[in-house]
C-alpha cells in the first residue's frame, strides 16, 4: 500500500522556512544604528547617531550604552572593535573624525579629524588589530582614503596620485560600513553608487550590474568569500520594496557577473558571508539568507536592518538598525 508523501513534505517546507530567525536583543531607542563590529560570540559593539556606542558581553542578553561627550550630534557610521575593551568609531562628516578607546569605552580619543569642506567618510576595514583603511565620497573628483599601521592610533592620507578617480555624480553609502572589504592580506576592494556604480579592484574600475543613474541608487555593500569570490547588494533607497537589480554575484573577481533567479526582496544595504555557499543580506523591509551563493534568496524576517555581521571569531551573526535595534540570527 502506498503512503502519500504530501505530509513529509509539508513538514521539510515548514523545517526549511523556518530554519532561521532573527531575534531582537534590543529595540525602542532614537537612535539609528549603522555600525556594527562582532568580535565573537559574546562581545559585540554598535555605533550610530547622536554619538551613540553600545556593547554588550553577554551574547546580546545586556547592553550597555553611552554618548560620547562632545559628539552628541554626530553620526558615528562604523565601528570596528578588537576585544572589549579596544574599539574604533568613525564620523562622517565635516569635520570628519575617528576615535579610539582602549578602556572598554570610558574614555575616547581623536586620531583623525579632517575639516576639509566636503568631508565625508562612509566606511572603515581592517585587516588585523594593526592595519586598517578608511574611504570616504570624492573631494575634487578622487575617492578620499587613508590607513592606518598601528591599531587606528595614527592615520595616513594615500598620495593624491593613488586615490581612485570618481566618475561625475559617483560617491559611497555611508549605510552599513561594509562598501569596502579587504581582498587579501594587503589589498582591499570596495564598490560604490550614484550615478554611476562600480567596483574597485586593485588597479581596475568595473561597472556593476547593479540599478544606478540617481544619488539614491547603486551598490551599498560587498562580501568577500575569497579574492574571487565577491557579492553585492544595493538598490535604490527610496524604493525599499523594489528588487530590480538589488544584487550581483561574481566567482571571477569582477569579470562575469550572475543575477539571482529570485532576489533579495527588496533595497539591501548591507551583505555578509556566513560559510561554504550561504549569505546574507538585510535592508529596510527584512533579511534574507541564500544557501545557493545567491541564485534564491529566502526571506527570513520582515524587520529592516541597517547592517548584518558575523563574528570574526565564532558563528554569531547579529543585525542593527533604527529605533536602536539589535537582532541575533538564530539557527
Amino acid at each position: 500500500m502506498k503512503k502519500s508523501l504530501l505530509p513529509f513534505i509539508i513538514c521539510l517546507i515548514i523545517k526549511t522556512s523556518t530554519a532561521q530567525t532573527v531575534q531582537l536583543v534590543n529595540n525602542g531607542t532614537k537612535t539609528s544604528i549603522r555600525g556594527l563590529s562582532v568580535v565573537n560570540d559574546n562581545t559585540v559593539w554598535v555605533s550610530g547617531s547622536g554619538g551613540t556606542v553600545g556593547k554588550s558581553i553577554d551574547a546580546g542578553k545586556t547592553w550597555t550604552f553611552i554618548t560620547v561627550p562632545g559628539f552628541e550630534k554626530k553620526e558615528f557610521r562604523d565601528i570596528e572593535a578588537f576585544d572589549d575593551m579596544t574599539a574604533i568609531v568613525m564620523s562622517i562628516d565635516t569635520p570628519a573624525y575617528i576615535l579610539r578607546t582602549i578602556d572598554g569605552g570610558q574614555k575616547w580619543d581623536v586620531v583623525f579629524k579632517d575639516t576639509t569642506t566636503g568631508m565625508f567618510l562612509d566606511a572603515m576595514e581592517f585587516w588585523n588589530v594593526q592595519s586598517g583603511i578608511v574611504i570616504g565620497d570624492p573631494i575634487n573628483g578622487k575617492f578620499f582614503i587613508a590607513r592606518t599601521f598601528d591599531g587606528g592610533k595614527n592615520w595616513q592620507k594615500i598620495p593624491e596620485a593613488n586615490k581612485p578617480i570618481a566618475n561625475v555624480g559617483e560617491a559611497c553609502f555611508a549605510s552599513s560600513g561594509t562598501n569596502i572589504r579587504r581582498l587579501n592580506k594587503q589589498e582591499a576592494v570596495f564598490v560604490s553608487g550614484g550615478l554611476s556604480s562600480n567596483i574597485f579592484i586593485r588597479d581596475k574600475k568595473i561597472k556593476l550590474p547593479i540599478i544606478q543613474g540617481q544619488e539614491s541608487t547603486g551598490a551599498n555593500s560587498i562580501a568577500v568569500k575569497d579574492k574571487k569570490t565577491f557579492m553585492v547588494v544595493g538598490g535604490d533607497f527610496n524604493v525599499k520594496d523594489s528588487a530590480n537589480q538589488n544584487f550581483s554575484f561574481t566567482s571571477d573577481a569582477g569579470v562575469n557577473w550572475v543575477s539571482s533567479v529570485q532576489p533579495p526582496h527588496g533595497y539591501r544595504s548591507c551583505v555578509e558571508f556566513i560559510k561554504d555557499k550561504t549569505w546574507i543580506t538585510c535592508g529596510l523591509n527584512g533579511v534574507d539568507i541564500t544557501t545557493d551563493n545567491g541564485q534564491h534568496f529566502t526571506s527570513i524576517s520582515n524587520t529592516g536592518f541597517h547592517v548584518c555581521r558575523k563574528a570574526k571569531k565564532g558563528n554569531a551573526v547579529y543585525f542593527a538598525g533604527g529605533n536602536g535595534r539589535i537582532g541575533k540570527l538564530i539557527f
